[in-house]
């Protein structure tokens, strides 16, 4: 951690009650260059929270942060212990527990994580590294019939968690809140030197200033991730500023959803009854958010003029992130098109986001199924046509979309699709398939979570005969309600 005491207390896991594995990330573990022996059944109890993996001092981090735009005031590590970095073939790595018991930040509560919610962060972790998204990983799932009471009485699980750093904007807001300038220079020199240290090739920018430096790096990292998410249909559900993470990856997965049929009003939180953070309000949540860390940081940027400088490169780098997202997935590739051609092609895009809005067309299966169509050279057309009611509105808007690929030089509709093909995803973690695998696992049978996890990590794949996995989810997965309850 190389960080004093004020930032963490010292906290052992707490064992819980027959511990037994639901599913271990094999691939990532090798990935990772780290032996296989971590992951067999002699480490069972460190990853459970039973005991202490050998060279590890467990502790929770403490943090502040904006919850739903209200601060919160001191928060922290309420159900997470990090047990320390290791090296790795991907640099150093974070290890945390999540659901290993109380600790000092559980603000009374059980510091446990049920398995329902455990599976969704376990198979969404993985789903997103499958996207190609920055998102922390997930190394293990260990389940336990000890109860936990949420709304309901229910089981325990813990996921073990790693990522090169779980730093998020409220570790910053803690310090500035306390107006511990010390603190907070030693915080953010940490980050710098451990985490971000292009920070320094930029600071000159910057009138020499690394830390508005590092709010550049880190309102673009955001700005990127932001985009991603919009791309494929994803709503984080739980936007607040400590659940931010300082790197631009996606951290803690609550009440998310890739969207279904597509709505930019969606609210995939059940707890969010303004819905401030509905997908369409994502990236505007995330400037929010990003104006909070610079204040946080203003004491040692020491210039507000400069820290809204540096804040306003969101507004430009965030449009042309998406611009160019979703250009890729129609097929436009080229990220040095003249700004004219993509302002034609945005409004290309929006014209065909109203569209799939006004029909809540589903949004994964539209994007495959255009690309399919153009793999196959434009013969698959119909099967892109039958998602849509107004068919005239929809071939309106594809004879302008041919016209703008036949402007492309050597246009070859079928390379074309391919390309599109490793860009639309088959497979994402949709609702009903992450509730499949809970019942299952409620039931002792983990076969489903390792089914999606195959799945997930190689989303672009075709993978024969798991044909239902991408289909159009049922009826009742429009009922299912996902909550900051876990």
């Amino acid at each position: 951690m190389q960080l004093g005491p004020d930032f963490y207390t010292q906290q052992p896991p707490q064992a819980v009650a027959a511990p037994v594995w639901a599913a271990r990330n094999t691939a990532l573990l090798q990935s990772l260059g780290w032996p296989q022996e971590l992951l067999s059944d002699s480490h069972l109890p460190a990853w459970a929270g039973n005991a202490v993996l050998p060279g590890s001092t467990p502790l929770a981090t403490v943090y502040s942060g904006r919850q739903f735009g209200q601060w919160a005031g001191q928060l922290g590590d309420g159900r997470a212990l990090w047990l320390g970095e290791a090296e790795s073939a991907q640099g150093p790595q974070e290890i945390q527990l999540k659901g290993a018991g109380r600790t000092p930040y559980s603000r009374g509560g059980d510091g446990r994580a049920v398995l329902r919610s455990s599976v969704r962060e376990y198979l969404c972790s993985e789903a997103m590294h499958g996207l190609g998204i920055p998102t922390t990983r997930a190394l293990s799932l260990v389940a336990s019939p000890e109860p936990v009471r949420r709304e309901t009485t229910e089981t325990a699980a813990i996921v073990a968690r790693v990522a090169p750093s779980f730093l998020r904007f409220g570790h910053v807001e803690h310090f500035s809140g306390q107006a511990s300038t010390d603190r907070l220079r030693q915080l953010a020199d940490h980050a710098i030197q451990h985490h971000l240290p292009e920070c320094h090739d930029r600071a000159p920018a910057w009138q020499g200033n690394v830390y508005a430096a590092l709010l550049d790096v880190v309102q673009e990292r955001t700005a990127r991730l932001l985009a991603q998410w919009q791309a494929v249909g994803f709503c984080h559900g739980v936007m607040n500023t400590d659940n931010m993470s300082l790197l631009g990856l996606t951290l803690d997965y609550g009440p998310f959803q890739f969207m279904d049929g597509f709505d930019p009003g969606h609210i995939c939180n059940h707890s969010d009854h303004q819905g401030r953070y509905a997908y369409a309000r994502q990236p505007n949540v995330a400037y929010w958010n990003l104006y909070a860390l610079g204040q946080a940081l203003m004491p040692l940027i020491g210039d507000s003029e400069l820290t809204v400088q540096v804040l306003d490169g969101y507004k430009t780098l965030f449009p042309r992130a998406l611009g160019d997202a979703m250009r890729a997935k129609l097929g436009l590739t080229g990220a040095l098109a003249p700004e004219s051609e993509r302002d034609k092609d945005w409004q290309l895009v929006e014209d065909l986001l109203q569209l799939l809005a006004a029909e809540r067309v589903d949004y994964t299966l539209f994007w495959r199924r255009l690309s399919q169509a153009l793999a196959s050279g434009g013969a698959d057309l119909d099967a892109v046509q039958d998602l849509f009611i107004d068919r005239a509105r929809w071939q309106a808007w594809l004879k302008r979309y041919v016209q703008r690929l036949n402007l492309l030089p050597g246009t070859d509709l079928a390379q074309v699709g391919q390309s599109m093909l490793r860009t639309n995803p088959k497979f994402v973690l949709r609702n009903h398939l992450a509730e499949i695998a809970i019942r299952q696992a409620k039931l002792g049978d983990f076969s489903e979570i390792a089914t999606l996890q195959d799945l997930l990590h190689s989303p672009f794949d075709e993978h024969p005969g798991f044909e239902a996995y991408a289909a159009q989810p049922p009826d009742w997965a429009s009922q299912l309600e996902i909550s900051c309850s876990s």
